[in-house]
C-alpha cells in the first residue's frame, strides 16, 4: 500500500468528499456552501477527538464539485450495473455516495489509474461498512470502470 504523504491526503480527501456528498442529498447544502465549510472546519482540523487527516483540498473540491454537477449521469452509469431490481433509492445513503464519488473519479480523472482509484474506494467502504459491501463497491465500480475507461 502507498501510504506517501500525497497518497494519504488523497485518502483523506476521498473520505471526506463522501461526507460532504452525504450532506449535500442530505440537505440540499449548495455546492459553495458545502466547500466552504469543509475547508474552514473540516479538512484537517479536529472535531470531537476526531482528527482529520489533511486531504488535497483541490481534489477533494473536484471530487464533490464533479459527482454533483454530472450526477445524473453517474447515477445513470451506477443504475446500469446494480442487480435486477436494485435501484440507487435501495443503498445506504453512505454507500451511495461513495459510489457516486468512486465513479465521478473513473469518469473524470483520468490521471489516477483505475486499479488505484477502484482499490481506494473499497478502502472508504471499509471505513464504513464490512467486508461485504465492499466487495461489492468493488465490483459496480469495477463495471463502471470497464464502460467508462
Amino acid at each position: 500500500m502507498n501510504t506517501s504523504p500525497r497518497s494519504q491526503a488523497r485518502s483523506a480527501a476521498r473520505l471526506a468528499a463522501v461526507q460532504a456528498l452525504y450532506q449535500h442529498q442530505l440537505e440540499g447544502t449548495p455546492t459553495a456552501r458545502l466547500l466552504d465549510e469543509f475547508h474552514q472546519h473540516r479538512l484537517g482540523h479536529t472535531i470531537d477527538d476526531d482528527e482529520f487527516a489533511d486531504a488535497e483540498v483541490d481534489f477533494f473540491d473536484d471530487l464533490v464539485r464533479g459527482a454533483i454537477a454530472r450526477g445524473a449521469e453517474i447515477d445513470d452509469l451506477l443504475t446500469a450495473r446494480l442487480a435486477e431490481g436494485w435501484t440507487l433509492k435501495r443503498l445506504d445513503k453512505t454507500m451511495l455516495q461513495i459510489l457516486r464519488a468512486g465513479a465521478y473519479e473513473l469518469l473524470a480523472r483520468a490521471d489516477v489509474p483505475v486499479a488505484a482509484a477502484i482499490s481506494e474506494w473499497v478502502d472508504v467502504a471499509k471505513a464504513f461498512f464490512d467486508d461485504r459491501e465492499a466487495k461489492f463497491v468493488n465490483g459496480v465500480l469495477d463495471a463502471v470502470a470497464k464502460g467508462v475507461r
